[in-house]
C-alpha cells in the first residue's frame, strides 16, 4: 500500500464508481482497516460475498484481512470517500496492543460495520469526514491519529466480544485468495482456468463455484477486470501507447483490448487518458 505519508500510515482518496470497469472496483483485501462514506449517490458493497447497500450519508468499517469491493449492477454513479488506516498507529503500547487492538482485528463478529443511523455510527461518520480536511495541516499525524483511536474506542464499546471458537475466514475464502493472488502474479501472461484452479488447488468447478459464491464473477471476468485496472493506471501515469499497454497487461492485441476497455468503461482508452489527465481520481486498489 503506498500511503499519502511515509511518516504515518493513513491513506486517504476520493473517488468515482464510474472510474472503475464496469462500475465494480477490484475485488481485494489488506491488513489495513478501510473506511468508506458515499458522498453521493449509491452502490452495493461486496465483504466476503455478503452485500450491503450503501446509501448518501452511510459508509462501512471493513476489517483487516475481509475480502472487499463496491459496485452497482446498475452502472449508477456513486462518489466516495475511502480512507485505509494502520491498525499499527493504534499500537503505542504493548497493552494497548494485547487489549484494545487485536481483539477487534480478530473479533469474529466484525468482518465490517454498516454506518448509518445508529448515533455511535453517526459519530464515526463525522470523524470519517474530517480525516480528508486534515491532510497537509500541521501536525496532521496526531490529529488522524486521534481521531481514528476516537473512532476504535467506539467500535470497541459497542461490539460484542470475539467467539473464539469460530474461524474469521472459512477455508473456501482462503482458497479464493490463493487464486487471486495467483492472477495478480501472472496477469501479464497467458493464464488459463487450469492454472487458476491449480493455484488454489482445487478443480475447475469449484474454482468457477468460490469465485461466483464470493464475488459473483467468473474468474476470466475477475482476470480481464484486473488487467484493464491495470491498464488504467499506466493510462493514467505513462506515456505508453494504447498497444503497449495492451501487451503490457497481458491482452492479446490492442484491438481487443480497445473493445474490452470501451465496454466496460464507456470510452476508448485515447478518450479515458484525456479524461484522467483532467481528474483527480485514479484507481489505485
Amino acid at each position: 500500500m503506498l500511503y499519502d505519508d511515509i511518516e504515518y500510515s493513513v491513506y486517504v482518496r476520493r473517488f468515482r464508481l464510474s472510474n472503475y470497469p464496469n462500475y465494480a472496483a477490484p475485488p481485494h483485501w489488506h491488513d489495513d482497516i478501510e473506511f468508506i462514506m458515499v458522498l453521493s449517490g449509491s452502490m452495493a458493497y461486496n465483504v466476503n460475498g455478503e452485500i450491503i447497500e450503501l446509501k448518501t450519508n452511510e459508509g462501512i468499517f471493513v476489517n483487516t484481512r475481509q475480502m472487499h469491493f463496491g459496485f452497482s449492477d446498475a452502472y449508477m454513479e456513486c462518489d466516495f470517500i475511502c480512507i485505509l488506516l494502520s491498525p499499527v498507529m493504534l499500537c503505542l503500547t504493548p497493552d494497548m496492543e494485547q487489549n484494545y487492538v487485536i481483539p477487534l482485528l480478530k473479533n469474529t463478529h466484525i468482518p465490517f460495520i454498516h454506518l448509518n443511523n445508529t448515533k455511535w455510527h453517526k459519530d464515526i461518520i463525522d470523524g470519517i469526514c474530517e480525516i480528508p480536511s486534515l491532510k497537509g495541516t500541521p501536525a496532521a499525524a496526531l490529529k488522524i491519529q486521534s481521531i481514528f483511536a476516537w473512532i476504535w474506542a467506539l467500535i470497541y464499546e459497542n461490539t460484542p466480544p470475539s467467539d473464539d471458537q469460530k474461524i474469521i475466514c472459512s477455508n473456501d475464502l482462503s482458497l479464493l485468495k490463493s487464486m487471486m493472488s495467483f492472477i495478480q502474479q501472472h496477469y501479464q501472461e497467458k493464464v488459463t482456468l487450469e492454472q487458476i484452479a491449480a493455484s488454489g488447488g482445487v478443480g475447475q468447478s469449484k474454482c468457477c463455484r468460490l469465485f461466483s459464491a464470493y464475488i459473483h464473477q467468473t474468474p476470466n471476468t475477475y482476470l480481464n477486470g484486473y488487467r484493464l485496472n491495470k491498464s488504467a493506471e499506466l493510462l493514467y501515469t505513462t506515456d505508453f501507447n494504447i498497444t503497449e499497454i495492451a501487451y503490457e497487461v497481458g491482452f492479446s492485441g490492442a484491438s481487443y483490448y480497445a473493445e474490452a476497455f470501451r465496454k466496460c468503461f464507456g470510452i476508448t482508452p485515447s478518450d479515458y487518458r484525456k479524461k484522467s489527465k483532467g481528474i483527480s481520481y485514479l484507481i489505485e486498489h
